[in-house]
């Protein structure tokens, strides 16, 4: 089957879905309330791969890294390269599936034409609700930056603030996510160069390389990749606005990896500093870890420079967050899998308007009463759910469509597996339970269209 062949027929009913490629200056389709249903794309390579970056940097380096080592220790190490080879093995199924279908949606889509509705739709809800939780996580996040002693006004403003931005047009978000990427690289450049020139560096903090025996020993480090992970999931970013994106079977294979190499090195080379500096032990205990770090030596002066570097990342990922979701939302409710009134793209900002309105007010309740570290595992959880169902479809890809080897797919649907059983206990049994309640609300909810099994 070539790439410009038909979709496939979907178990259980015929994929009817279609994409009209909209340009500016051009009607896009509408529905029977007048609204347009489609999007126009916008982005080439380049800011397709900033979109990415800013999805990923800023998240685990400034909220991740204290749990991650309070897990594994100096291991942490270990478990972002655990990480980044599950990430990297999702990232090529992502790849490859959002060139075979540039619809808005990402694994909602690719689950519903290779694996049935059903699937789609747990992948669809398990990255809603999980990408909920990272949005609020990086709202606090931003707020404990910016203004540790008040974090949650902060918070409620960034999250507003963002909402309005996505509203206005992904070319806006994409020039904004350009500023912040390039802010955030200073601010990290910074923390590298005050943690190894500040005189506090010593390699013997490495050592030993994880703490624990046996299988503690292993389970320390999982946890820490699974942790971590929550930093490495912003590359479907890129797959969701795939409607967006020109010419996606070739920009798509080549902006998310670009994206994932970039951050890898990055977060490497930080976490090797801030570990070299202070050790596991400071880290594991700090809220703020690369403030931490930054001011243990001589060039403390860099750590007001970090504060804004944290708050501006997380706000780099939130924004992309923000309109990644929205997306999500719009394909949901084009296949009845959400309320209809969601299906709505804004005439002249050619946003899913409403889905971004609803998803804002939604983070914005809950960063009220949220705590981060639950928000991360929570949502580490619930992408992981997402990812293995990503690649059990990108399984079941032949002949020109699958553009790397079958074996790779397996490693990711496996690791996604291992590692969301290795979160706390507390983050896997509220996953099952939200995983459970959109199986309900399904059921409850959905309408089968006239001669198509749901």
């Amino acid at each position: 089957m070539s790439d410009d062949s038909p979709p496939p027929t979907a178990r259980g009913w015929e994929v009817t879905a279609s994409v009209d490629i909209s340009t500016p200056g051009q009607p896009a389709d509408v529905d029977r309330a007048g609204q347009t249903s489609t999007l126009r794309r916008h982005l080439g390579l380049g800011n397709a791969v900033i979109l990415g970056l800013g999805s990923m940097i800023g998240a685990g380096i400034f909220a991740a890294f204290g749990p991650a080592a309070r897990a594994a220790g100096t291991g942490l190490l270990v478990g972002l390269a655990i990480a980044a080879v599950i990430a990297y093995c999702n990232a090529i199924s992502s790849a490859q599936l959002a060139a075979r279908y540039p619809e808005s949606g990402g694994t909602y889509v690719y689950g519903r034409h290779r694996l049935g509705a059903g699937w789609g739709y747990l992948a669809g809800w398990g990255f809603v609700v999980g990408k909920i939780a990272s949005c609020a996580a990086m709202s606090l996040t931003a707020g404990s930056y910016a203004w540790p002693q008040h974090p949650r006004p902060v918070a409620i403003a960034a999250a507003a603030l963002l909402t309005t931005v996505n509203y206005f047009g992904v070319r806006k978000t994409a020039g904004l996510t350009r500023i912040l990427v390039a802010l955030t690289l200073v601010a990290l450049a910074g923390v590298v160069v005050a943690c190894l020139a500040g005189g506090t560096a010593d390699v013997g903090r490495l050592s030993p390389l994880w703490s624990g025996d046996g299988l503690g020993a292993v389970h320390g480090l999982l946890q820490a990749a699974a942790l971590l992970f929550f930093a490495f999931a912003g590359y479907a970013r890129i797959a969701t606005m795939g409607e967006e994106v020109r010419d996606p079977a070739r920009t798509i294979p080549k902006a998310i990896p670009a994206a994932l190499g970039i951050t890898v090195v990055v977060y490497f080379l930080v976490g090797l500093s801030a570990l070299l500096a202070v050790g596991p032990s400071r880290l594991a205990g700090a809220v703020d870890p690369l403030a931490v770090a930054t001011g243990a030596g001589s060039l403390g002066g860099f750590t007001p420079a970090v504060r804004v570097g944290g708050a501006l990342a997380s706000l780099g990922v939130l924004l992309s967050l923000l309109a990644g979701v929205g997306r999500t939302a719009l394909a949901m409710a084009r296949e009845r899998d959400l309320p209809n009134w969601l299906i709505a793209v804004h005439p002249r900002y050619g946003v899913p308007h409403r889905a971004e309105l609803l998803l804002g007010g939604i983070v914005i309740a809950i960063v009220a009463v949220a705590d981060i570290r639950g928000a991360i595992g929570f949502s580490s959880f619930a992408i992981l759910v997402y990812y293995a169902i990503a690649n059990a479809s990108a399984f079941t890809l032949d002949g020109p469509q699958r553009r790397w080897l079958r074996p790779l797919t397996l490693v990711g649907a496996v690791g996604c597996v291992v590692l969301a059983f290795t979160l706390p206990a507390t983050s896997i049994l509220t996953g099952f339970g939200v995983l459970a309640l959109g199986i309900v609300v399904r059921a409850a909810h959905r309408t089968p269209r006239a001669g198509r099994k749901a």
